[in-house]
């Protein structure tokens, strides 16, 4: 244990680094968990293909910009609101995407606390969308879910 504690003392910058690894491990694998399962984009299209409710919780703007075609546009403020009319859906798989998946995992945690059983988000957002050549629609009014 002296020995532990001499390394310690003798490299600090090793030691500290090893220590902001495991936290940043540790931070990284609790945000995961909290956003639920997530997508690739080549996954996603399959679930979409079998006919999965898309939503994307991006500002309206952004939806307006390029989105996934079929999506409904939910802002992640306005999702707590927007409860009710997804209701229905509850038991169907649900997508949820945004700009680089940060916001999805939010979003797809809180629609898992209000019950809904089938909720996954896109890894990596439109972001990884459009890095693996996936076309999105533009030029529409966002479709209110």
């Amino acid at each position: 244990m002296a020995q532990l504690f001499e390394f310690a003392g003798n490299h600090p910058f090793l030691v500290g680094s090893l220590v902001l690894i495991i936290v940043l491990v540790i931070v990284n694998e609790i945000r995961l968990k909290a956003g639920g399962p997530e997508l690739a984009p080549a996954d996603a299209v399959r679930l979409i293909n079998n006919g999965a409710t898309v939503l994307d919780v991006r500002p309206a703007e952004q939806y307006a910009n390029g989105h996934i075609v079929g999506a409904r546009s939910v802002p992640l403020g306005e999702l707590g609101g927007k409860l009710d009319g997804l209701a229905k859906k509850k038991d169907r798989p649900l997508l949820v995407y945004c700009e680089l998946g940060n916001q999805s995992a939010k979003a797809a945690a809180t629609l898992r606390q209000a019950g809904f059983s089938q909720v996954l988000h896109l890894k990596g957002g439109v972001v990884a969308w459009q890095r693996d050549n996936l076309p999105l629609a533009t030029g529409k009014k966002p479709q209110k879910a």
